[in-house]
Formats: structure tokens, C-alpha cells, sequence
């Protein structure tokens, strides 16, 4: 079994090539504009997790997974091409909602922001004055 040192180069090396690929080599349409966010390979490097996301969000989730599901032989087998391992693991491909979940927590810290400059200020006390400074 692979060190963790090694486990982790070997998941950037994945994403770093499988986003190229996408890029380059894969003509389907139904990954044009998709990103690779996240790749996680097990101790046997039996299998590597894809997380994929797109700017679009949900409403391409079961086109882009498809296309993915479709394009895994050649992906595969490109990226064993390049990337020097004993047994290539299998690709599984899964979407990644962390991008949405920022994007609707930032909608809402704004909708927040906005909220707080639109509201009256509260009245800040002013502090008693002192009665003996009059004489």
C-alpha cells in the first residue's frame, strides 16, 4: 500500500491530467465546460473517486455524470498511458455540490450584507453630560 504522501500525488496527477484531457481530447458535448474539483484514490488503488462540477449546476448533474460514465474507458485508459502505476484504478464519477452550497451561502451573506445597509441605524446613546462642567 502506497504512503499517504504518495496516495496525494497520485490524486493531483489524476486531476491534473483529466481535466487536460477533458479539455483536449474529449469531444462530447456533454462535458464542454465541466471541472474536475476533487479526486480521491483508495489504499489498493483498486478504485479513484471523480468529483465533477459545472458552472450550470444540478440542472447538468445527470447529463455530465452520463457523458462521464460513457467517456470512462477511453479516460481511463489515456490516463494510465501517462501516469507510470502497476494496475490503473477504475474511475467512478460523482458530482460535487460544494461549489453550489459557496455559491447559495455567498448569495445569502450578501442578501445579509444588503439587509444590514438597508435597515435604520440604530440611535448610538449618546453619554450623560456632566452637569458640574457647566459652572
Amino acid at each position: 500500500m502506497p504512503s499517504k504522501i504518495r496516495l496525494k500525488r497520485i490524486e493531483d496527477r489524476i486531476r491534473e491530467d483529466l481535466a487536460e484531457l477533458l479539455v483536449r481530447e474529449v469531444a462530447d458535448p456533454r462535458l464542454a465546460g465541466i471541472s474536475v474539483t476533487d479526486v480521491k484514490v483508495d489504499r489498493e488503488l483498486a478504485y479513484a473517486d471523480i468529483f465533477v462540477s459545472a458552472v450550470e449546476g444540478q440542472a447538468r448533474k445527470e447529463e455530465v455524470l452520463e457523458g462521464l460514465r460513457h467517456a470512462a474507458g477511453f479516460l481511463r485508459s489515456a490516463l494510465a498511458a501517462n501516469i507510470e502505476l502497476r494496475t490503473f484504478p477504475r474511475l467512478r464519477f460523482h458530482w460535487d455540490v460544494t461549489p453550489e452550497r459557496a455559491d447559495h451561502i455567498e448569495r445569502l451573506l450578501a442578501s445579509l450584507r444588503e439587509q444590514e445597509g438597508a435597515s435604520p441605524a440604530s440611535p448610538t446613546p449618546t453619554p450623560p453630560e456632566d452637569e458640574d462642567d457647566e459652572a
